[in-house]
């Protein structure tokens, strides 16, 4: 007598998954159609904006006036950091149109400050602005201090520094499409177990020869075919018309294809703990948003987490998502790989295990 083939049950059940999900207007909407709509929309803005965002050197003297009327500037945002490492990332990614550095000068015959006006050829037309800025404050106090036509400062421009533009869509596409496997795989996941559950489904595949691990397996194969399927479309959509950043093009891309299948594993264990947890249909949309509404909010999805209090910081830097998040930036903007992501994929490993000892702990099949 013929054995039961394993595998081919689970191709079946595998394919009878996707095709459901596919004929899910809902599936496909938020797996796709919901991150490309923030993508096309944030891809289409202008940058530039009407404020220039500049900083100063930590050795820079800060109790003139010159310094005094670029802070109290509305068009000037005036950036601070602990860190010097993290003022040149910023800087090298164009974020900061300008850092001054403003010494006096001893030299009786010249200007009372000379001001190291630095620049990066990553922040587009945003030195030009802030020089104009700089040199109408420079104008005002001499008019209102040298009316002889003497200067109080003068402005040293050092070559630019070699840099790459950092877009906003840099920072959003990675925070949507961690977003986005983030709802598939909790939601999505949540309510077809749930569903099974209830309808006895998985009381009838009992009566079968199939493993009960087949059934958690295709149910996760099908959902990664289709999300990967979607994160390769956002990010091809953001590339190919919005000028997305991939540094070193295809290999960039399976390597985030690569993190986003890590992800989206982490993820559907998270949707098999609320499909367990759950009641009845009505609990789990609660559950899940209590498990994805933070994240939204607190991972770095639409701006940094640096933004929140000192309190919260760790909190943020928990949070699995900005760590997806934080690892994605890294690979597709500086060209980095898995390899070179070990923090972040070690605090994604621990939620791993915690999330399936859990799953493992509280899951039923009845």
């Amino acid at each position: 007598m013929r054995s039961y083939n394993q595998f081919t049950a689970l191709k079946a059940l595998t394919k009878g998954s996707l095709l459901a999900m596919l004929k899910s207007p809902s599936a496909l909407f938020f797996s796709i159609a919901f991150p490309l709509i923030f993508i096309v929309a944030f891809g289409l803005m202008n940058g530039g904006g009407m404020s220039v965002d500049i900083a100063f050197d930590k050795q820079s003297d800060t109790t003139n006036a010159i310094y005094q009327s670029l802070v109290h500037m509305d068009i000037v945002n005036v950036n601070e950091y602990a860190d010097s490492n993290e003022l040149l990332t910023d800087f090298k990614k164009g974020k900061l149109a300008a850092v001054l550095d403003i010494q006096r000068t001893h030299d009786s015959m010249s200007p009372y400050y000379t001001i190291q006006f630095k620049t990066c050829n990553a922040a587009g037309n945003d030195p030009n602005i802030a020089k104009q800025i700089l040199t109408a404050v420079i104008d005002t106090l001499d008019r209102k201090e040298f009316p002889d036509r003497k200067t109080i400062a003068r402005i040293a421009e050092p070559p630019a520094i070699e840099g790459r533009p950092f877009k906003y869509l840099d920072f959003l596409l990675p925070g949507m499409l961690g977003f986005s496997l983030l709802s598939a795989g909790i939601f999505g996941t949540a309510f077809v177990f749930f569903t099974l559950r209830q309808t006895l489904v998985l009381k009838r595949f009992f009566a079968t020869p199939v493993k009960r691990l087949n059934i958690i397996i295709s149910e996760g194969v099908a959902r990664l075919f289709l999300q990967i399927l979607s994160a390769a479309i956002i990010i091809l959509v953001g590339y190919v018309f919005f000028d997305y950043t991939l540094v070193h093009g295809l290999s960039t891309f399976i390597q985030m294809l690569l993190l986003s299948m890590y992800g989206l594993i982490i993820f559907l264990g998270m949707g098999f703990v609320v499909s367990s947890l759950a009641k009845n249909d009505a609990s789990i949309p609660p559950l899940a948003n209590s498990i994805t509404m933070p994240q939204l909010l607190l991972s770095g999805v639409f701006m940094s987490p640096s933004n929140f209090p000192s309190w919260l910081q760790p909190i943020c830097k928990a949070l699995p998502l900005t760590q997806f998040n934080n690892a994605m930036r890294v690979i597709a903007f500086e060209g980095k790989s898995l390899l070179d992501c070990g923090t972040q994929l070690g605090i994604l490993t621990i939620w791993l295990v915690i999330i399936y000892a859990i799953a493992v702990k509280v899951f039923r099949w009845e």
